[in-house]
């Protein structure tokens, strides 16, 4: 089985539609996509369109979250802040339905979807290190688990015989044979606003039979991205970082 996997999309349509034509040249089974369909970018109800087109299994994320009013946005930046205002005057009631539906945890026969972290999913925590890698493993009942929120790609892989001996694959390799190991956690980057300063849009693919794990980049049409943002009234800086990967 081919699992193509969506990181956060953030109602960037040019980039998921770079990302979804990418993967269909590769051929996908099944889809998924570990939440954050809204916030920062302005075309939040096209995006769900696709995602739901798609079939994706999808998890809640924590902007998804926000703009059904299941979040404090207290802790948001003001730029993020001002993106789920701005969302949650945008959306249609069939989007905002289809966000209530969304669990925070997937688990499928090979693989888990969680947005933030598998052991405190509720808190939309990050896995940026082994340190937080670790904690997820250990409640990992699937050979795969995939998750976004940091933006930042990143596979780690787990040895049954050495549980604490976590090998981590950084997004420079790009692709890596995950045989041997019991437990794989792939944080897949983000789809509409990556922060590892490569600004091409990130997606990952998993094929079960042949035991590879790819976190790959496509480029997409940034300009015109950060027009609709301009022309959208949203923050200025939230178009101007998609050009940095920041």
């Amino acid at each position: 089985m081919r699992i193509g996997i969506l990181g956060d999309i953030h109602g960037n349509m040019e980039a998921l539609t770079a990302v979804v034509a990418a993967l269909r040249k590769e051929g996908v089974d099944e889809w998924v996509q570990v939440g954050d369909l809204v916030g920062y970018g302005p075309e939040p109800s096209a995006c769900i369109d696709l995602v739901r087109e798609l079939g994706c299994h999808v998890c809640l994320g924590n902007h998804d979250a926000a703009v059904l009013g299941l979040l404090d946005t207290s802790y948001f930046n003001n730029f993020a802040r001002a993106a789920i205002h701005w969302t949650c005057q945008n959306l249609r009631p069939s989007d905002l339905d289809y966000l209530r539906k969304l669990q925070l945890t997937v688990m499928r026969p090979d693989y888990t979807v969680v947005h933030g972290t598998l052991h405190m999913p509720e808190q939309f925590g990050y896995v940026i290190s082994p340190v937080e890698a670790l904690d997820s493993l250990a409640l990992q009942t699937t050979p795969f688990c995939f998750v976004g929120h940091s933006h930042v790609p990143a596979i780690y892989l787990q040895r049954s015989a050495n549980p604490r001996d976590i090998e981590v694959v950084y997004h420079s390799e790009p692709e890596v044979s995950v045989k041997g190991y019991q437990r794989v956690l792939m944080n897949v980057g983000s789809v509409g606003q990556p922060r590892d300063e490569d600004p091409r849009a990130a997606y990952a693919i998993v094929d079960t039979l042949t035991g590879i794990a790819a976190i790959r980049r496509v480029a997409y049409d940034i300009a015109g991205v950060q027009r609709k943002i301009r022309q959208a009234g949203l923050p200025e800086m939230l178009a101007n970082r998609l050009s940095l990967g920041v």
